[in-house]
């Protein structure tokens, strides 16, 4: 969250759907899809659920009990999908889940290839670097090299710059949130120097306007509020975090730094009252003053509201569905949930 940086463009360039014969099946796009809809809920994460104590959902299982990677003849669950016993075959015909002739020609083409297993992306750390390839006159970083690559995949040129109008308005919009003025507008299309869009962004950053532009996201994802929600939605002073969060992206402050002190600003040793506001993040829960209310009750509502944002926020996972149970899709599991409830808990304590 650099405030230097300049927001990030969502460039998502997404796979085509069909596999071409010349690919090699990918699990996550080709397989999982088949077995989460025809196999998991039998065999997949469910305790309750699960059958003949299989599951298809790990690899190491999987591998262990019914698929050989590079042997379709010796894998069980290539046998059990082409049974005609209706005692064996996969899935069983009471699960109205029969397996389509193209989805047992992927799983069996999957199985020839290797059986190569592999996480969500999301899972997975960054390795290594992207092979750009060769620079164009209009490649100016390299965003513009992934974009033309996949122009050139898609036979597509790219169309021409902008105009300076255009250009600048994007960016005014983009770094402050407002429109440029006639007069900024004017001098950009007059300045003839080479560097004269980075110039403009530059001036965009320096600008305080960035700060409030960039706070807006970071205060959407902490449900930041002027009003307390619950009962009679009254009002409440969190202008001070607000206006902390406007300043920590104008000061430039790192990334790492900023999740400190928004998830324990408060905790630090002789800790400067700015460091303390910036931890309001911990604060902006919705809060009830009703009377009669149970106390024990809301306290358990706000720290899951609590676990809910923070986990949001900073692993893109709401880990709501291991407040019951232990998540059927993503690694968290009710232990582990539980465990920060606990710091969340405490933390609404502390207070």
């Amino acid at each position: 969250m650099s405030a230097r940086l300049l927001p990030l463009v969502a460039l998502v360039l997404f796979a085509s759907a069909v596999v071409q014969a010349d690919d090699k099946l990918r699990f996550d796009r080709d397989i999982r899809p088949i077995l989460s809809d025809k196999c998991y809920f039998c065999h997949g994460p469910d305790n309750e659920h699960r059958e003949a104590d299989l599951r298809l959902d790990i690899e190491e299982f999987a591998k262990a009990d019914s698929i050989v990677p590079g042997d379709v003849e010796a894998s069980e669950l290539v046998r059990r999908i082409l049974s005609d016993d209706p005692d064996e075959i996969m899935p069983p015909p009471g699960a109205h889940k029969e397996m389509t002739q193209e989805e047992i020609e992927l799983l069996k083409r999957w199985i020839r290839e290797g059986a190569d297993w592999s996480q969500h992306w999301s899972f997975v750390a960054p390795s290594g670097k992207v092979q750009l390839g060769e620079p164009e006159p209009w490649v100016r970083n390299p965003i513009d090299s992934m974009v033309l690559a996949r122009l050139k995949a898609e036979e597509k040129t790219p169309r021409g710059e902008a105009s300076r109008e255009k250009l600048i308005r994007r960016l005014s919009f983009d770094l402050t949130g407002l429109p440029p003025t006639l007069e900024e507008i004017d001098a950009f299309v007059a300045d003839e120097s080479e560097d004269a869009y980075e110039k403009l962004v530059d001036r965009l950053l320096g600008s305080s306007h960035y700060g409030e532009r960039m706070a807006v996201m970071w205060m959407d994802a902490a449900r930041y509020g002027d009003t307390s929600v619950y009962h009679a939605d009254g009002p409440r002073d969190m202008w001070a975090w607000r206006d902390a969060i406007v300043r920590a992206y104008n000061d430039n402050m790192p990334f790492d730094q900023f999740s400190i002190l928004q998830l324990a600003g408060d905790l630090i040793p002789d800790a400067p009252l700015e460091q303390k506001i910036l931890a309001g993040f911990n604060r902006n829960n919705g809060t009830t003053d009703e009377g009669g209310a149970i106390a024990e009750e809301y306290r358990v509502e706000y720290a899951v509201d609590r676990v809910k944002t923070t986990s949001t926020v900073w692993m893109g996972l709401t880990m709501e569905c291991a407040q019951c149970h232990d998540h059927k899709y993503d690694p968290i599991t009710q232990e582990e949930y539980y465990k920060f409830f606990a710091f969340a808990s405490r933390h609404h304590c502390s207070h």
